[in-house]
């Protein structure tokens, strides 16, 4: 398992999103050398834990609880198949492109090692939004893109640290509970039955879907 690109955002001008400044930072492309990343702060006020990348949308984006957003590149190559085109690292708005590494199916809790230092931690799927289809030029994309549930993930970082292309990932904690990265997904947007099954995961999880599953625990049992 490795990192294959290290991907950093720049301020876009762009008619798809709905920020007042009309800017967006979801066009990532690979870094040349390495990049340090940390936990950037709370979510609102924080944007990305990766040094050099822009959040420009800090109400739905960026924060410890997704400081990091990885995706497989087995998974881009599948959608290349599919679309017909091609699609760069990067190009789905990820901080982290993979290799090897099942992203999606990741448990809510493992903890990867990426290069000597760095360590990360799996907290929630990723949830399309009228930017990212916008940004691929896809028609219907964010109902394509939520039937297929590959949604890679987004990571807090536990252990900060410098990383580059080809650095060497791995999984150096995984939970014994079943609840992955693509359950967290499915249960937050198309099968909210699924919300109690997420508190096995405990704090582990992203905030705001910690909180959904207690609420509908609380409101329908479980």
């Amino acid at each position: 398992m490795k990192l294959l690109s290290v991907n950093l955002g720049r301020p876009l001008a762009v008619p798809y999103t709905d920020q007042p400044e009309g800017l967006t930072g979801i066009d990532k492309r690979p870094a040349d050398g390495p990049v340090l990343v940390a936990a950037p702060g709370p979510a609102g006020s924080a944007g990305s834990g990766v040094a050099g990348d822009t959040v420009c949308d800090l109400r739905h984006h960026g924060g410890d609880d997704q400081a990091v957003y990885a995706f497989a590149r087995e998974d881009l190559d599948e959608w290349e198949r599919e679309l017909g085109r091609s699609l760069a690292n990067g190009c789905f708005g990820e901080n982290l492109t993979t290799d090897g590494l099942d992203v999606s199916g990741a448990l809510v809790g493992e903890r990867w090692r990426i290069g000597p230092e760095l360590v990360l931690e799996v907290t929630s799927g990723r949830i399309p939004c009228r930017t990212f289809q916008g940004h691929l030029g896809e028609r219907g994309w964010v109902k394509r893109f939520t039937r297929k549930g590959a949604t890679g993930a987004y990571l807090r970082v536990i252990e900060p640290g410098g990383i580059r292309a080809g650095d060497a990932i791995e999984i150096v904690h995984r939970p014994a509970h079943g609840v992955t990265a693509a359950m967290q997904f499915r249960a937050v947007t198309t099968e909210r039955e699924l919300l109690p099954r997420l508190l096995a995961a405990g704090e582990a999880l992203h905030a705001q879907t910690l909180a959904a599953a207690r609420k509908y625990v609380e409101r329908h049992g479980g």
